[in-house]
């Protein structure tokens, strides 16, 4: 793993195995915030109203900065939120303390609730924060059982050419029977091949403007909107 730093100061890393980066050189930060947080959960919270727990499942837990960046949400908003991640490649401790983001957010109270993200025990539920419940799970997409009825999925894999078993319609299929019936999924990616694979489960695709150097990016619906 080597820590790079992006066009908005915040860090990623480039993952050798895969020979790809985690985040945007554009800006982890940023791209974080408009495509899972902006467009995703701020965009579900306003179209639906929801009365009870947001249930989120995040393909790729990564960095956590999505999680991280979610459970900032939650809280300020006062926004009870259950948060599902998978991740086959856990990130070590020692290279999760060298990162930047807690710094940048400026969120005095976030750096230890953003390491307890990566030390607590996977494969149970914590309650990391007052709104926010965390789940994570050291496993493949294609392996785990998806038991739970999410109403948000943050697709963050890695891109189609480094992944290209991941953006497939069985998976999307696998994803869609598993979300709420006003459920969305989005992500960063726009590619033809993720957009036949998706149509192709049942979503409805739209294609909101993409984060800093994306033109695009997708938000699939479960159902025509």
């Amino acid at each position: 793993m080597e820590i790079l730093k992006t066009a908005d100061g915040s860090h990623t890393l480039f993952s050798e195995v895969f020979n790809e980066v985690y985040h945007s050189r554009h800006g982890s930060i940023q791209e974080s915030n408009h495509v899972f947080i902006d467009s995703g959960l701020k965009y579900f919270i306003e179209q639906n109203n929801p009365r009870k727990p947001i249930s989120v499942l995040e393909i790729g837990f990564g960095t956590g900065l999505n999680a991280l960046l979610t459970m900032l949400h939650a809280e300020k908003n006062e926004v009870s939120i259950h948060y599902t991640t998978l991740e086959a490649h856990p990130v070590d401790i020692s290279i999760v303390k060298q990162l930047n983001y807690t710094d940048l957010l400026g969120f005095e109270y976030c750096y230890g609730p953003y390491h307890t993200l990566h030390l607590c025990r996977w494969e149970e539920m914590h309650q990391v924060t007052h709104f926010f419940a965390f789940h994570k799970k050291q496993s493949k997409i294609e392996d785990v059982h998806l038991d739970t009825e999410y109403d948000i999925v943050f697709f963050d894999a890695f891109a189609p050419t480094h992944q290209p078993e991941i953006w497939s319609k069985e998976i999307f299929t696998k994803l869609y029977d598993a979300m709420s019936p006003n459920g969305i999924l989005v992500t960063y990616c726009s590619k033809s091949i993720a957009q036949k694979a998706m149509r192709e489960a049942g979503f409805v695709i739209e294609k909101p403007v993409g984060p800093w150097g994306k033109r695009e990016m997708i938000r699939a619906h479960k159902r025509n909107t």
